[in-house]
């Protein structure tokens, strides 16, 4: 199906498989997959969720291969370091964003979503996610609600600027946060419609720079969590992973299952309702990618 659509010319959207595998809860993983998948459909463009089956990238997962995946207890949280050693291994993994991005590329995706990117940790800004270098070096749309609110937002919203990536907001020109519609830093441009993103891409490549589109689209204001809710929360759940010695990969994960726990579910909801909507704003930005420039 997806090489079908790729041969046709018709617009295809990524998707990335870590929510599924270290984002959401059983059995919740599973339908939000098969949920995104109809969205990207629904808005007009084909879906390719990307994950590692038996150690092989998997490009446009079947339904029974996604179920396959969220039912794993022992899929990896898998950035592209990890990817020759599942493969040596014969492993399962759920593909973050550098990783998703990458292959994505490699198969001819331009148009990514996903939920939010990875960035500088908070307190150690050596510790800096392997997304932001992959987006500073591959040509991809990448559809998000911006940083994960659990991160340095200022030195990531920083390293981005460094690293000349361009951050468009979508109806905003202010950067989202994740659960948080505005993070109080600014986006370099914004776009309101579809079309717009379109002709920021195509200007883009136009330049010949293989550096990704940053489109942040704040969560629907319905599902929106307070600034203040979330910094209370997250100050007690970093001082629980200092005290039970998490680190690496495993913080992340860790910080969203205690902050979704200390805001009865709410960031859990947010993080579902800015998927579906990044989803459907990825969906039409490739529709519209795919149609010839005016």
């Amino acid at each position: 199906m997806v090489r079908t659509a790729l041969q046709a010319g018709r617009p295809v959207v990524a998707l990335e498989s870590t929510v599924l595998t270290h984002g959401l809860p059983r059995p919740r993983n599973a339908e939000v997959g098969r949920r995104l998948e109809d969205v990207v459909r629904a808005a007009g463009a084909v879906p390719a969720t990307i994950g590692v089956l038996r150690g092989r990238v998997c490009i446009g997962l079947s339904p029974e291969e996604i179920e396959l995946l969220c039912a794993s207890t022992v899929a990896v949280k898998a950035s592209l370091r990890d990817l020759p050693l599942l493969a040596v291994r014969g492993a399962e993994g759920g593909t973050t964003v550098a990783a998703t991005v990458w292959a994505a590329a490699r198969a001819g995706i331009r148009v990514m979503a996903t939920g939010g990117i990875g960035g500088v940790h908070r307190g150690a800004p050596e510790d800096v996610s392997a997304d932001l270098p992959v987006l500073a070096s591959t040509d991809a749309l990448v559809v998000c609600a911006g940083p994960k609110a659990v991160l340095d937002l200022g030195r990531t919203r920083e390293w981005l600027e460094t690293h000349a990536v361009p951050v468009v907001g979508y109806g905003t020109g202010d950067m989202p946060a994740f659960w948080c519609r505005s993070s109080g830093f600014p986006t370099d441009d914004r776009a309101d419609t579809p079309g717009r993103v379109a002709e920021i891409v195509r200007a883009q490549r136009a330049l010949g720079r293989p550096c990704a589109v940053l489109l942040t689209v704040p969560v629907p204001e319905e599902h929106a969590v307070p600034r203040g809710d979330v910094e209370r929360a997250l100050a007690v759940a970093v001082r629980q992973a200092e005290a039970e010695g998490v680190r690496g990969a495993a913080v992340t994960p860790f910080l969203l299952e205690r902050l979704a726990a200390a805001t009865g579910g709410a960031t859990l909801e947010a993080n579902v309702a800015l998927l579906e909507n990044n989803a459907e704003v990825a969906a039409r930005a490739a529709v519209a990618l795919a149609q010839a420039p005016r």
